[in-house]
């Protein structure tokens, strides 16, 4: 596929900022690049500890909401949380738990099924908490938007808090202004709040329960090392949940990742061990692509209570139990997913679909938790905007992924009269539609789209235009200064032109690494690996030929000794000047 290749160009002191944070200016350059400005911001950037996270008190209703709950545990009230089925939902659940637990509340957890429930509290759990004589709700990941519903635990003679990190629902009323809608409860604690002070928005559902705890545990006198013991899980969900790794988040991300990497929990330890990843390199990676799915998996195809059980386990065969059982769980779902995928693939080349600027698959026995991964793997292929659509009980349900040009859920707002139900953002959409509406809603949405040719065509934003001779060991250590990367602080991208490849070597038993070395025009060399099809790989760079490259310095560790080996992401012929 053919992608565009730009140079980020924002612009600062670099070698100013690099004299004065003892960094290389490629670094400097680097977290310029990420929006980071301003000597203060910088030094967290570089250098946030956990003395840096905000005041918990600072987020809006949290003060109340404990005053509330100390009372209530101290009255030996019942209480009931609320959660939700994927990763964030489940650690929100256990950090919450676990914190009123040891503060001696008589607390529960019920964590609604996809299928059955759908998202978020509902009527049914809300009555089904009354019948089990529960006296307060409190959400977690949840409740912003259940007004009806809150206030009808409220008719039943419940109390409730919220703890929720979505975007707060608004009415326009009649002269267009916009008007909050808060659920009716005790304390609403969500930093999307309008009148939050809180500074940092970017929290997920289980870093705002964490901050609950935290000024909980701070009320009680409980020691703040026992308030440690809960980033891990608050790391977990915000990586899980794709939140933006800046902030406080970074922070949390940063430091979460060492305690995850030494858990004491039996069940993240057996979910680890059996996942056959070494704790000491855990990263970013494992969680988004490794244990997050096996998580994400019990929510998607069983129940979510899976995982919440795989935390509350003891030692012993019972943790090994449930994470082999998850990781099974995970292995069927993406035994599903490719199925799937490969039967979208089959219908967009019979039908043409591909020639449609927004796609709109629909896939009737897909399981519907599963129409956002596989509409994300169709973007990823013809990178356009993708709606899959699948059967479902009250007719046809479906998710959609987008590409940055194109706000999907603009697009369905042009469509409300076709769809029964849709929600989402600019980039990842769900909606419910009859089904003999679907070909009016492929038609509608793509004569509205307005994304142009130049739009549909993949663009890789490089960091730097880097000769690949300036890349060191040194460099590849400073760069991991910058860590963990991932949404919002995106691993570094450098560029290269005018190599040639040596010495290619095909590995894998699918031919789909290639270790070589590239060789600038003036003769300095060193080592790379490719990751891809290797024999296509090494046809197109024989005999000479000029390539650009996109590459990431990495240390490649080999019976003790480190050594500098470029990743190469990306190559392409060079044009001639």
């Amino acid at each position: 596929m053919r992608e565009n290749w730009v140079v980020a160009a924002k612009r600062a002191d670099f070698y100013a900022i690099a004299q004065k944070f003892h960094i290389d200016p490629v670094i400097a350059r680097l977290i310029r690049n990420r929006d980071v400005t301003g000597d203060a911001a910088i030094e967290k950037y570089l250098n946030g500890t956990l003395a840096d996270l905000c005041d918990p008190a600072l987020l809006k209703d949290l003060p109340e909401a404990v005053m509330f709950l100390i009372k209530a545990i101290d009255d030996g009230r019942k209480i009931r949380i609320i959660g939700d089925y994927d990763i964030d939902g489940v650690m929100a659940s256990y950090i919450l738990l676990q914190g009123l637990s040891r503060l001696g509340a008589d607390v529960d957890v019920r964590i609604p099924e996809r299928i059955r429930d759908g998202y978020g509290l509902n009527a049914r759990l809300v009555e089904q908490a009354h019948a089990d004589g529960k006296q307060i709700l409190i959400t977690c990941d949840n409740g912003i938007a259940a007004a009806d519903e809150l206030e009808l635990a409220y008719e039943l003679g419940m109390q409730a808090v919220v703890t929720d990190h979505h975007e707060v629902p608004k009415s326009i009323d009649d002269d267009g202004a916009e008007h909050v809608i808060l659920p009716r409860a005790e304390a609403v604690i969500d930093p999307k709040r309008p009148d939050c002070p809180y500074p940092f928005k970017g929290l997920c559902g289980a870093a705002v329960a964490w901050k609950l705890i935290t000024a909980l545990y701070r009320q009680a006198g409980i020691p703040m090392e026992e308030v440690w013991d809960f980033l891990e899980y608050a790391a977990f969900a915000t990586i899980g949940d794709v939140m933006d790794l800046t902030d406080e988040n970074r922070i949390i991300v940063r430091e979460g990742l060492k305690r995850l990497r030494a858990t004491k929990n039996p069940g993240m330890a057996e979910l680890i061990r059996q996942n056959k990843i070494e704790p000491d390199s855990l990263d970013v990676y494992h969680v988004g692509f490794i244990l997050g799915p096996c998580m994400n998996a019990s929510g998607r195809l069983d129940t979510a209570g899976h995982a919440l059980e795989l935390l509350t386990a003891g030692e012993g065969p019972e943790a090994a139990r449930l994470a082999g059982d998850l990781i099974a769980l995970n292995a069927s779902r993406k035994s599903m997913t490719v199925q799937n995928e490969e039967a979208a693939m089959r219908l967009i080349d019979k039908t043409g679909l591909d020639k449609d600027r927004v796609m709109v698959v629909y896939l009737p026995d897909c399981h519907e938790s599963l129409a956002g991964i596989v509409a994300g793997r169709i973007r990823e292929q013809y990178n356009r905007p993708v709606f899959v659509l699948t059967q479902a009980a009250d007719g046809v349900k479906g998710s959609g992924r987008s590409i940055d040009a194109y706000d999907m859920y603009a697009g369905l707002c042009g469509c409300s009269e076709l769809l029964t139900k849709f929600g989402g953002h600019r980039l990842a959409a769900g909606l419910s539609l009859a089904e003999e509406q679907i070909d009016a809603f492929r038609r509608q949405i793509n004569r509205q789209c307005t994304l142009s040719e130049e739009d549909l065509i993949p663009k890789t934003v490089i960091d730097v235009p880097m000769p690949v001779s300036y890349a060191t060991v040194q460099l590849a250590d400073q760069i991991s200064l910058l860590k963990p990367f991932g949404k919002g602080n995106s691993k570094p991208v450098f560029a290269d032109r005018k190599l040639m490849v040596s010495q290619p070597r095909i590995f894998g038993i699918n031919r789909n690494v290639v270790k070589c070395c590239l060789v600038t025009q003036d003769g300095y060399s060193i080592d790379a690996v490719y990751f891809g099809d290797g024999g296509q790989f090494v046809n197109e760079t024989a005999g000479g030929a000029l390539i650009d490259v996109i590459y990431y310095p990495g240390i490649d560790t080999f019976r003790g000794r480190n050594s500098l080996q470029l990743t190469i992401t990306n190559y392409r012929r060079s044009r001639s000047d």
